[in-house]
């Protein structure tokens, strides 16, 4: 800060309904400006100001930017990454399984501890922020991943032929020859390795929350904010950690979420970061960490956005909304990250209307707050199949990811207000869904497969996309004819595949119009067995194979998509599937830009969020029990229009 505010700031914040503050990460070299010497009198005038206006504290362990005295003395603290050895400046450069590194990362940690856990302010605690392995590769790094490598393998020949090692000479007979996986050309010795590097995430926060668990007081949380796939927004689910695993050590989930506002403005990044966050511990509720209040330049929101995306997070079940951050920074890398308050730290619009969430969030937590959601459709989310199938993107020259093939099927979910959960293959109760989504599954092994065919035949609905089934959990590839183990289940096979060149839908089945009638980057030629075709190509030499089928088997369906489609006929085959399960209802009436989203409260009535992701307004129809508007305390009759204003919303409650 350039000069001394504090108590305006607490000021501001009671005047804006602000009722939770995070402070101390990233402060390290604060709290320790040399080797063993602690200063907390930031965090002290911090604390004891917050506690005086009513405001509670969650304490963040200050470890993701390491001070330069620790790098002066312990070079070896930053990572060497396959880039080469990282240089001190930007944070999380650091090599988090290094011996130094934890060292003193648990002393500092313990100090902190030690000096706050009594005071009445605290509510909970963050370990680190959006940790990731960051790419840590050195020696010390790859004798880590040898030492995993004899444990997971008990014999050098086992690995070479799980991985395929006799090509071009990679065999190692020799554990002491092991070589670096930086320079691998082996997808399954690479998959490992990352598999590897988000198994040192998953130890790394497990640590840190075990050492604060010794001084967190009965009542009060531990937590992370877990980020996501960055595209210069949040855009889908993280390469580097495995959520499920590393969430295991948290009391409860967090999450960060940014997105795109003014006319960019959907919600379906507040929708996904949400869903993300709420599965990653079965279902529980969950705190938004960070998310913006202006941030970027293009992101300063129109008016009515802050409210609408503020109670967007709501209704996915957040029982937190903070903001990075309160105000705008004066110096250095996030200068032009615009917090809730401008530079000149005095009340501008976006402040304005944040006041007016603070009253509301005051006015009905109670009726909005542990908004329980039960949904009948799951999304499996495989950092194995994720990490491998990125790993061939350069085999057939396409620069989709995984991600690009898993959230265009998120958004139209979406868009058709059908809700949805993450799985992952850990997941206990994927039977309690009726739709399972299985974006490219290209890393699997058997027995999930075998597990998704079971999930079929005993009523359930599997949509599969291209590139699903084909190799192990070894990134093997199997010698079958593929799918491999699913084609039981979804009653076609392949052997061949292509990159389209021209090649549509034959006749438009899903009537899109030509040119959503299009077949992108990659198509299996596809023949059926026992499935239903849905689509077949239009070429001249490939119009005998199919493109899309759906097999009956047992109880249940498949849904094979052979081929990357355009957005509209995946929402096109994501309606059939989700009416073929019975689960077509009413909120599929109402369409985006109207989104609508709903769960249980405390009082076990039913909520139903309604938002208008549009400068223009609009109109929905209630068609469920009568009940009250809560901002506007209105009666709303069953089957009532209800008019949205641009970028508004309402919230109605049941009437039992």
């Amino acid at each position: 800060m350039p000069y001394e505010r504090l108590e305006k700031d607490v000021a501001m914040m009671n005047e804006s309904g602000i009722n939770v503050v995070r402070i101390a990460e990233s402060t390290w070299s604060t709290v320790e400006p040399q080797d063993g010497v602690f200063d907390f009198s930031h965090i002290d005038r911090v604390l004891n100001a917050m506690h005086k206006g009513g405001i509670q504290v969650i304490i963040g362990t200050p470890t993701y930017a390491v001070p330069t005295w620790l790098v002066r003395k312990y070079p070896d603290v930053l990572a060497i990454t396959p880039t080469g050895p990282n240089r001190y400046g930007p944070r999380q450069n650091m090599d988090i399984s290094n011996k130094n590194f934890r060292i003193h990362a648990e002393r500092v940690i313990r100090k902190i501890m030690e000096h706050v856990k009594d005071h009445p302010a605290i509510i909970g605690y963050q370990v680190d922020n959006e940790t990731k392995a960051y790419n840590t590769a050195g020696p010390a790094v790859q004798q880590l991943f040898v030492e995993y490598m004899k444990t997971k393998f008990s014999s050098l020949d086992k690995l070479n032929k799980a991985f395929g090692l006799d090509y071009w000479s990679n065999r190692i007979n020799s554990w002491d020859d092991f070589p670096s996986a930086v320079g691998t050309v082996n997808a399954s010795l690479s998959s490992e390795f990352a598999r590897f590097q988000r198994q040192l995430v998953t130890d790394y926060l497990a640590w840190q929350a075990k050492i604060v668990n010794e001084y967190k007081k009965p009542g009060q949380f531990v937590t992370q904010n877990f980020d996501l796939d960055w595209r210069g927004y949040s855009y889908g689910l993280q390469t580097e950690v495995d959520h499920f695993a590393a969430a295991k050590a948290m009391d409860i989930a967090g999450i960060d979420i940014y997105h795109p506002t003014q006319g960019q403005l959907t919600g379906a990044e507040i929708s996904l970061g949400g869903d993300v966050a709420r599965s990653m511990k079965g279902g529980k509720n969950y705190l938004v960490i960070e998310t913006e209040a202006q941030g970027f330049p293009q992101w300063v929101p129109y008016p009515g956005q802050l409210r609408l995306q503020a109670f967007s997070h709501l209704a996915s079940g957040a029982n937190m909304l903070e903001y990075w951050h309160w105000h705008s920074i004066h110096n250095s890398a996030e200068t032009y990250w615009k917090g809730l308050l401008s530079h000149d730290f005095e009340p501008n619009p976006t402040y304005t209307e944040a006041q007016t969430i603070g009253r509301d969030f005051a006015r009905l937590s109670n009726k909005l707050v542990n908004l329980k959601k039960t949904n009948q459709v799951a999304i499996l989310a495989s950092s194995e199949a994720q990490t491998a199938f990125n790993a061939f993107s350069f085999g057939w020259g396409a620069k989709e990811k995984w991600n690009d093939i898993a959230r265009p099927i998120y958004d139209a979910l979406y868009r058709m207000n059908v809700s949805v959960d993450f799985a992952d293959p850990s997941t206990s109760n994927l039977e309690a869904y009726k739709v399972l989504i299985v974006p490219a599954l290209y890393a699997a092994s058997d027995s999930l497969l075998e597990r998704l065919n079971r999930f079929v035949k005993n009523g359930g609905h599997v949509y599969y996309t291209f590139k699903s089934g084909f190799s192990d959990e070894y990134v093997k590839v199997r010698t079958t004819r593929q799918p491999g183990i699913i084609q039981e289940a979804c009653g076609m096979t392949y052997s061949q595949f292509t990159i389209p060149d021209q090649v549509t839908l034959k006749g438009d089945p899903f009537k899109v119009g030509a040119a959503d009638n299009i077949v992108k980057t990659w198509m299996e030629l596809v023949t059926p067995t026992t499935a239903k075709v849905l689509a077949y190509y239009e070429h001249p030499v490939w119009g005998t194979y199919a493109a899309i089928t759906q097999n009956d088997f047992g109880k249940g369906t498949a849904t094979y998509v052979g081929c990357l489609t355009s957005n509209a006929v995946t929402e096109k085959v994501l309606e059939n599937v989700i009416r073929k399960a019975g689960i077509w209802g009413a909120d599929q009436a109402t369409r985006f830009p109207l989104i609508t989203k709903s769960g249980v409260n405390q009082q076990g009535n039913m909520i139903h969020y309604y938002f208008n992701y549009s400068a223009t307004p609009g109109t929905i129809t209630y068609p469920y029990k009568t009940g009250k508007e809560l901002l506007s305390n209105e009666t709303v009759q069953s089957n009532k229009s209800v008019t949205l204003e641009p970028w508004g919303m309402a919230i109605i409650e049941e009437s039992r």
